[in-house]
């Protein structure tokens, strides 16, 4: 059978639609995968990729710049992925960037973010391997919650043995909450602490306004205060009154001692005191001195009118008149 026109117009026109199509497709598949640009590859390494599949994107600062093009598992506890980016984000990467790998969303597909450090850093070359930083899956995050849930649990049924012991009166907590006389001693308690409080504030107060009130050029408490060798020399002062009151307390001693002789009738100066006939021996002595002076003194005047001495003398004399103009 033979085709008509318009069914061949028809069959042209669906081939080229679908070869227009396909092209848009592959391009716009070459382009999401970086086909037809210019790329450069890194690497990171992870502990576990979560999921993460070959053609995942890869995003610098919240931007699509490459794609996952390599998962490569080393050993049981290293995994490197190899990521295409694009070359015009070369000089923006720095050497000290984080790769962190992530959800596109709550339920979308695993991408990788690379996350830019505050400190300057050199810009990443072609092959080098940045840092990476695991983030907590969520199975952890499950199995941590499933601890806190089981701890919550305990805690809860702690709390309601605690608060029956309190509603039955047991334990100082429950003593304290049922019984009103002690709780009135414990408020009588606490006022008495906060009386003595403000008094002792009052008293700081004192304390603080005298020694406001010290003047450090010249008063003699701020020299006592801050100097050492004052406060050493006062210290010295106050030891030699010391001694000097027990010495002179040694003194009194010693003269009631003499006094209580004297009184009893006891002692030389009770004796000479007492004793008339020696009083009078010894006056009478005094005046034999006195009689005999006046008499020794007339005879000297005599021996200086006597022929014999009396150049003796007058050369005496001389010599003493000489001795007093020298000195005028």
């Amino acid at each position: 059978m033979e085709k008509t026109n318009v069914q061949k117009f028809n069959l042209g026109l669906f081939i080229v639609i679908s070869t227009l199509l396909l092209i848009a497709a592959i391009y716009y598949i070459g382009n999401k995968q970086n086909f037809f640009g210019k790329t450069f590859r890194i690497s990171a390494v992870f502990n576990n990729v979560s999921g993460l599949q070959l053609g995942n994107n890869v995003r610098y600062s919240g931007i699509n710049v490459g794609t996952v093009k390599n998962i490569v598992m080393i050993n049981d506890t290293t995994i490197c992925i190899d990521m295409v980016i694009e070359e015009k984000i070369l000089e923006h990467i720095k050497k000290n960037a984080v790769a962190t790998i992530g959800s596109d969303g709550l339920v979308g597909s695993m991408i990788i973010n690379i996350i830019p450090s505050n400190n300057p850093s050199s810009p990443i070359l072609a092959g080098d391997t940045i840092a990476s930083y695991s983030k907590i899956s969520t199975n952890d995050m499950l199995s941590t919650l499933n601890k806190t849930n089981e701890n919550a649990a305990l805690l809860t049924v702690d709390l309601l043995k605690i608060t029956t012991a309190i509603n039955k009166g047991r334990g100082t907590l429950g003593l304290l909450i049922n019984d009103s006389l002690m709780a009135s001693d414990l408020k009588e308690s606490l006022r008495n602490i906060k009386i003595i409080s403000f008094n002792t504030t009052k008293t700081i107060n004192v304390l603080n306004a005298i020694i406001s009130s010290v003047n450090y050029d010249q008063s003699l408490a701020a020299v006592l205060l801050s100097d050492s060798i004052s406060a050493i020399k006062v210290k010295s002062i106050i030891t030699n009154l010391e001694n000097s009151s027990n010495e002179i307390d040694s003194v009194i001693s010693n003269l009631n001692d003499v006094i209580l002789d004297f009184r009893n009738g006891e002692g030389t100066l009770n004796y000479i005191v007492n004793d008339t006939i020696l009083v009078k021996n010894i006056d009478e002595t005094m005046k034999n001195i006195k009689e005999g002076s006046i008499l020794l003194n007339e005879d000297l005047e005599a021996l200086k009118h006597s022929f014999l001495l009396r150049g003796y003398f007058k050369k005496l004399e001389k010599e003493k008149l000489k001795e007093e103009k020298r000195k005028d």
